[in-house]
């Protein structure tokens, strides 16, 4: 039984309730029962009996104090914060771990070796300088990486991304020098200077890199690891997508042996098409032979390691069987010489002595530099939540961006470019077993070892064969097509945002399809927010839920009062929207719904209600359910304000119901509480507000 605020029994709560009862009792044997008995609560009578703050002993200054004082505790858990490692090296199991993270880093090292070769060729970059990037940020995610499966060095998206900044700002064009071949200097010929053009290339991807490594080394000591939410999951798949489709056109120039010039900015994968098409009477059949096969090679390695993952010790090293086979045939054959084929050429052995960045260069890739940082976080990060969901530990998003930072930025002045983690090596190297960050640092020594003492092997090692292993190193990301059904049975604006995404990304470029996505994932939330679902809510008979009774046949309203539930929150944008809607909702259901009117009778024998034949009637009070809301703003609340104030003029009082405590805070400090409005008008919920209006207007009358 319900009582009023005065902690008197309210008959007519007393006569619904006892004839909810009976339609209740016969699932009590069965189901945990629910029963309360209290006053009707509102904030005002909350504030004064029930709720008091606790008070704050401590100062400002106290507090600040408290925050910069140094002790060895605080100093060790900084200490643990900043490097990882120190938390689970000292406890290594080496019996347990060991082997598996020799034979996982083996694996994942044969992996990177010729990705590292081949995703330089997307960096528009000599491939040596992704062996370099292949190793340097490996070995110090080790020390500063909080993932424990997360294989960490080239990805194709962040150097395709690379590529497309690299050729911007260092085209063919600014490096085209004359022939000396010309006599007088009147016949020459303009001849492209390679060794120049690279060079430059190198100096803007190493540059780019070490911006990209201070903004996300900064964002992580800000706290900012929740950037990569902005991301979202189809956002991120529809570009990822796009990423691929762009990476393939990229790569057939060298699939197909033909020369033509790279492109960068919006319309590149209609410009690369249109120049390879061209040309394609120059097509290099031994190339594209060669190319082919290694495709299907590849191809059936990779189907051969999903069926057999479980049978299989380690997955086949498709990879780096097909770099050492076409290094092989392309150095017996003479491929080069014999038949055009182009190949890697030149790599140096050793290791380069660190080297200041071009910061000159800096100025023109400021906005470059925060679309890869974010990127390539974001892969990272959902990569590595993902596997630590999988084997049950946590990865803490700021220290991951410290990592990626420092790994970017350190590197950087070793002549690395910018990297992130790869799905399809660390996909090896968990399913080799991998325990520990142990398996990365001997991959990364694996690819030491190739560029110390056995580098130049790989120079006679054909592009077309790189061209195959990113290719098919790409179908995981063309089978996210198939999320184009998923997501129209699902959401039809998640299957927008991944169709922006893809369609942007693909028609403008990588890094303004970005930005054009992420304003079209923002837009939809606005979106969301300004084309709330509104309903009018009745009671389900026998129970405490209030349902839209245009969807629900059990909810019916009670006599007089109108309970008007959006769900969002109340603010500038969708404040105007929130009163329209409400008037027009009140207006509709005064002739298109019916009410319940339930009349108080004299006890009897059977002491339960009498219920009336339904009978529209004019509504007395509107109460608002604030459950959804999350916050209001000054605009907002004016309106509210307003409203009240207009159906007070005509005899209806407005109440609000279902306010969460941080609401009411905002409506405190926008003095809400004035006027017209008074805490006797906000009840904790929908059931409270209808027992007080219920109450007032049998008093009234």
């Amino acid at each position: 039984m319900e009582m009023n605020s005065y902690g008197e029994t309210d008959p007519l709560a007393a006569s619904v309730m006892e004839r909810e009862e009976p339609a209740a009792q016969g699932e009590a044997d069965s189901q945990p029962m629910y029963r309360i008995e209290r006053p009707v609560y509102d904030e005002a009578f909350i504030r004064s009996q029930l709720l008091h703050r606790k008070k704050t002993s401590t100062t400002l200054r106290q507090r600040q104090a408290h925050w910069f004082r140094c002790s060895s505790k605080k100093a060790k858990a900084a200490a643990f914060s900043f490097l990882p490692i120190l938390t689970w090296l000292p406890s290594y199991p080496v019996k347990q771990y060991l082997f598996s993270d020799v034979v996982s880093g083996l694996s994942t090292g044969v992996v990177q070796l010729p990705q590292g070769l081949a995703y330089a060729m997307l960096a528009a970059v000599p491939p040596v300088y992704g062996l370099y990037s292949s190793f340097y940020p490996v070995l110090l995610y080790t020390f500063f990486g909080t993932s424990r499966h997360v294989s960490v060095g080239t990805f194709a998206v962040i150097s395709l991304m690379i590529g497309a900044i690299v050729v911007r700002e260092a085209p063919d064009a600014m490096f085209y020098v004359p022939s000396a071949n010309g006599t007088n200097g009147t016949n020459a010929t303009a001849v492209l200077d390679v060794e120049a053009r690279d060079l430059k290339r190198v100096q803007v991807a190493v540059v780019l890199t070490t911006l990209v490594g201070i903004i996300q080394f900064v964002f992580g000591l800000l706290r900012f690891g929740f950037v990569a939410i902005y991301l979202t999951e189809p956002l991120v798949r529809g570009f990822t997508t796009a990423a691929a489709v762009h990476v393939v056109v990229s790569q057939l120039k060298y699939l197909l042996g033909v020369k033509t010039q790279r492109f960068s900015g919006p319309l590149t994968v209609i410009y690369s098409l249109k120049a390879v098409g061209s040309h394609i009477t120059n097509t290099n059949v031994s190339t594209v032979m060669l190319g082919l096969a290694c495709i299907v090679f590849l191809y059936v390695c990779k189907d051969l390691n999903e069926r057999f993952k479980k049978k299989l010790p380690i997955p086949i090293p498709g990879e780096i069987i097909v770099v050492i086979a076409t290094t092989s045939l392309s150095y017996g054959m003479s491929l080069s010489h014999d038949y055009q084929m182009d190949v890697v050429g030149k790599i140096p052995t050793g290791l380069l002595p660190p080297v200041t960045p071009e910061f000159s260069l800096l100025p023109n890739l400021i906005t470059d530099s925060i679309a890869v940082a974010i990127v390539g976080f974001s892969m990272g990060i959902s990569l590595a939540k993902t596997f630590a969901l999988k084997h049950g530990y946590s990865v803490d998003s700021n220290q991951e961006l410290i990592a990626l930072g420092l790994c970017n930025f350190l590197s950087s002045f070793f002549q690395t470019f910018a990297i992130t983690c790869s799905m399809s090596r660390s996909l090896v190297q968990e399913s080799t077993g991998g325990k520990t960050q142990i398996a990365g640092l001997l991959g990364s020594l694996v690819v030491l070892l190739v560029v110390v003492a056995i580098g130049f092997v790989f120079q006679p090692l054909p592009q077309t064969a790189l061209a195959a292993i990113i290719m098919v190193n790409l179908l995981g990301m063309f089978k996210q097509f198939r999320d184009i059904p998923a997501l129209w049975r699902t959401s039809k604006i998640e299957l927008a945002i991944w169709l922006v995404a893809f369609v942007a990304s693909v028609l403008l470029g990588l890094d303004y399809g970005l930005l054009v996505a992420v304003a079209f994932a923002i837009l939809t939330v606005i979106y969301r927010t300004q084309s709330p679902k509104s309903a009018i809510l009745g009671r389900v008979a026998g129970t405490g839920l209030y349902c839209d009774v245009d969807e629900y046949e059990e909810a019916t309203e009670y006599e007089g009062i109108k309970i008007f539930h959006s769900n969002s929150s109340i603010y500038f944008a969708n404040s105007d929207l929130y009163v329209y809607t409400l008037k027009e909702k009140n207006e509709q259901q005064e002739v298109t719904h019916e009410v319940l009117s339930y009349d108080i009778v004299p006890e009897g024998p059977s002491d339960e209600a009498i219920f009336l034949e339904p009978s529209l009637t004019a509504v007395h009070s509107v109460i608002l359910d604030w459950t959804p809301a999350t916050f209001i703003d000054s605009v907002g609340a004016k309106a509210i304000k307003q409203v009240i104030k207009e159906y007070a003029d005509v005899d209806v009082q407005v109440v609000i119901a279902g306010c969460s405590r941080c609401l009411l805070n905002e409506l405190d400090s926008l003095q809400f509480f004035s006027g017209v409005v008074t805490p006797e008008m906000v009840f904790p919920t929908v059931h409270d507000a209808v027992l007080r209006c219920r109450r007032k207007s049998a008093a009234c009358s």
